[in-house]
């Protein structure tokens, strides 16, 4: 669960832009060989603006406005395609571009610390702004994340695009693909929600360049188009807060079908500040709305999964050489001090903290529940399937329960993964939590390993997780996706009231009574070290960055 935003206005999204793409574009006859087959090996860049003009809102008592200028870069001759990876947290991320021209591929690596994270490519865009008088008032730099909200420049470009729909925002992340088809563009907008700028109601000019460094490592033209900026004061008017289905305009960890990125686990509607933890998003001022509909990781609404028609009949069993998932734990982030936020008690302090497991393959985990008439209670069963994708074995695996709490209302499937708060010796167990899951694919964890899926279907909690009168439903954790749950209500962060000062360690569990049939059961665990002070009512926490990643 996390915090949902509430914001009382719409606000303008990426895949706005895109519709201005596809005439601009079209209009201006500027897609480089329309109509004709490209045997370029090379994939051929530009940056183009989709409009000559923008306005943008600034809404009454915030502090600026939101430079989405509708940018793009297109793409031909060839796709833009990128593996960016890291051999363990103890490694640097290392980035390839890969060319791909018929039957042959090429690896080209990118210099050494240009890309430091997954998000995407830092540094790529660069807008500065004058007034009216002609005075720069604003320059930022801007990250390109290739599988931005994206569209075709031209009638004969690929129907779909098959990269995936957002970067990872997970500081776990072990795995990414990048992409543009060829024929298509990608919206290189960076609209930086925790630093809006602060222009006044008034008339600007935007220029947008593409770095240096980019464009000599990717032959872009050194194009700088100019855009028409009206800025416009907004009154709120008292409306109600915006909770659109999948609101985040950005992946994830990641809800609008306008967007194409992640925005924290379980989906805020606004990125989690990098200087606030995901227990304290927006706290003391967020309505806590749980992991209801439309809180996920921002991609799109997903269609509702189907669950099988019946319950299975016959012997269970699970042939022996079936492909299964790898359920792994990923080291708890998002660690912060808290008073139990909307179940606060007087004098108590929690540990708050983040956790997410995710799903190594090579296959999804899929669980099917059928309600039991008359109860709150579904009987689980795990399905399995060869490389043909037929079912060729299922077992029982627990139950589902309906969960009626306020921002939940939906089956939680029983005993996915637990937590304990261990002694610096990790011998003790201090305290311990158990949570019922809704499975869902918030976060993409490592799109390079066996069979991972880039557009996995349940990212919307409101199709995955049924309704109170579903008589059955199915969940599925996808290869290469992550489920994160953010544990800051009492019951699900830790009471650490009372207990010493010192170093424990949080302890995540994936499947811990192993009821779910996996390929290795022996790397469900991870430790995520902590050190609390403080005093009560006015306790702290240090987390020490876990080998490479500084995420507390």
């Amino acid at each position: 669960m996390t915090s949902q935003k509430h914001r009382s206005r719409p606000r303008r999204v990426a895949l706005a832009a895109g519709a201005a793409l596809t005439v601009a574009v079209a209009g201006a006859g500027a897609a480089p060989g329309a109509g004709a087959a490209s045997t370029a090996a090379k994939p051929k860049l530009k940056l183009i603006a989709a409009s000559n003009s923008v306005t943008l809102d600034r809404w009454e008592g915030e502090p600026g406005v939101y430079l989405d200028l509708g940018t793009y870069v297109t793409v031909d001759g060839a796709p833009l395609e990128f593996k960016v990876t890291r051999k363990s947290y103890k490694d640097p991320v290392v980035a390839q571009q890969i060319i791909r021209n018929g039957t042959s591929t090429q690896k080209k690596a990118l210099p050494a610390g240009l890309v430091k994270d997954f998000s995407g490519l830092p540094g790529f865009l660069e807008v500065s702004v004058k007034n009216a008088a002609g005075a720069v008032v604003s320059k930022s730099k801007g990250t390109f994340c290739p599988n931005n909200a994206s569209g075709r420049l031209r009638p004969d470009a690929p129907a779909t695009s098959h990269y995936p729909e957002s970067c990872a925002t997970n500081p776990f992340t072990l795995g990414s693909v990048w992409g543009v088809e060829k024929g298509w563009a990608s919206n290189s907008s960076t609209v930086d929600y925790d630093t809006p700028v602060d222009l006044p109601a008034g008339e600007y000019t935007a220029k947008v360049s593409v770095a240096k460094k980019y464009r000599d490592l990717f032959g872009i033209p050194n194009d700088q188009p100019t855009i028409k900026v009206t800025v416009r004061e907004q009154s709120d008017g008292g409306g109600e807060g915006m909770t659109s289905s999948r609101s985040s305009a950005h992946h994830g960890g990641g809800h609008a079908a306008h967007s194409a990125h992640h925005y924290g686990p379980r989906g805020a509607d606004d990125p989690t500040p990098p200087a606030l933890s995901h227990a304290l998003e927006d706290r003391g001022t967020a309505h806590h709305l749980g992991d209801g509909r439309g809180h996920t990781d921002g991609s799109r609404i997903a269609p509702a999964l189907k669950p099988a028609a019946k319950r299975p009949t016959g012997r269970a069993g699970v042939p022996a050489n079936v492909p299964k998932p790898d359920l792994r734990s990923l080291p708890a982030w998002g660690i912060a001090i808290t008073d139990g936020e909307d179940g606060d008690v007087p004098g108590k302090d929690y540990l708050a903290f983040s956790a997410n497991v995710w799903n190594a393959g090579p296959a999804p985990l899929v669980v099917d529940g059928f309600r039991s008439p008359g109860k709150d209670l579904m009987d689980a069963y795990q399905y399995f399937y060869d490389a043909k994708g037929k079912q060729v074995g299922y077992t029982p695996t627990g139950t589902m329960q309906w969960d009626p709490r306020e921002g939940h209302e939906h089956w939680h499937f029983t005993d996915f993964a637990s937590y304990r708060l261990l002694s610096a010796d990790q011998t003790k167990q201090v305290r311990s939590g158990k949570e019922a899951f809704c499975l869902a694919n918030t976060d993409a964890i490592d799109y390079t390993v066996k069979n991972a899926n880039w557009h996995p279907n349940n990212t919307d909690l409101s199709t995955a997780c049924g309704q109170q009168n579903s008589i059955s439903v199915r969940e599925v954790l996808d290869v290469g996706s992550g489920d994160t749950y953010t544990q800051y209500r009492p019951g699900q962060s830790f009471d650490i009231t009372g207990l010493p000062n010192g170093t424990y360690y949080i302890q995540v569990i994936a499947n811990p009574e192993k009821r779910l049939q996996e390929t290795n059961l022996n790397n469900n665990v991870a430790l995520r070290k902590v050190v609390l002070g403080g005093t009560p009512g006015a306790r702290t926490v240090t987390v020490p960055p876990h080998d490479l990643i500084n995420a507390p």
